[in-house]
């Protein structure tokens, strides 16, 4: 008895392809506006809000800034967000522990970006299923924090592969951690020589300005002004 062929329908990169169009036109709108949008990621705990806050107080005079927070549930970073006098949305995800294209335009309708200069959208606490989605954003950052190890980078690869830029947060207690910055440095730029590296600690302030001044060149760049 002959076997039927069944076709194969191989979802998951279906599911990417659609995607990745889906970024691809939302990316081109927001170059349209003059809006970028800055795909914030880490895990949990690792210092994204503080990080956020920090720069919000040393980019708002010269930017109009929006943040599109993600989790499954709660509005506890998009309440610390809007006291910064940020505009800020909370988008909860409904147990996904990722945002895509689809799910990043809902959330800049709900924030109405339209005026905005700078959105950062800071993503679900996870450092794998957020690298897999393009959200359409210009360019992607990761935290990663001194007590998570200088190893991440080799743990989970496609997140700094992604990413252009990395800050290793929570350098202030360095000194209480088996943290080798040299090597955390070199694990990262074997998953991605382009990424720029920003040593800062949230805490403190201490290299949250070099950070700033990074935005507004990219935001500048991207406005062509």
């Amino acid at each position: 008895m002959l076997l039927e062929k069944v076709r194969i329908l191989e979802v998951k990169q279906s599911v990417f392809a659609n995607n990745d169009a889906q970024a691809e036109e939302l990316r081109e709108e927001l170059k349209q506006k003059g809006i970028y949008l800055l795909n914030l990621m880490s895990s949990p705990g690792s210092g994204k809000t503080t990080t956020l806050t920090r720069l919000i107080a040393l980019l708002k005079e010269d930017l109009k800034i929006g943040v599109m927070e993600a989790d499954i549930d709660s509005d506890v970073d998009a309440v610390t967000i809007a006291a910064t006098g940020a505009k800020a949305i909370q988008l909860h995800t409904g147990g996904m522990c990722h945002l895509d294209a689809a799910m990043t335009r809902q959330g800049l309708d709900g924030l109405d970006a339209g005026e905005a200069d700078l959105v950062v959208l800071e993503n679900v606490g996870n450092l794998v299923c957020p690298a897999e989605f393009d959200t359409g954003a210009v360019k992607n950052m990761a935290i990663l924090s001194v007590p998570e190890g200088h190893d991440k980078p080799l743990k989970y690869p496609l997140m700094f592969q992604v990413c252009d830029a990395v800050l290793i947060n929570k350098i202030d207690v360095a000194p209480y951690f088996d943290f080798d910055f040299e090597k955390c440095t070199e694990y990262i730029r074997m998953r991605n020589p382009k990424a720029v590296i920003f040593p800062i600690s949230a805490k403190t302030g201490e290299g949250i300005e070099a950070v700033a001044d990074w935005l507004k060149e990219e935001v500048k760049n991207w406005k062509g002004i």
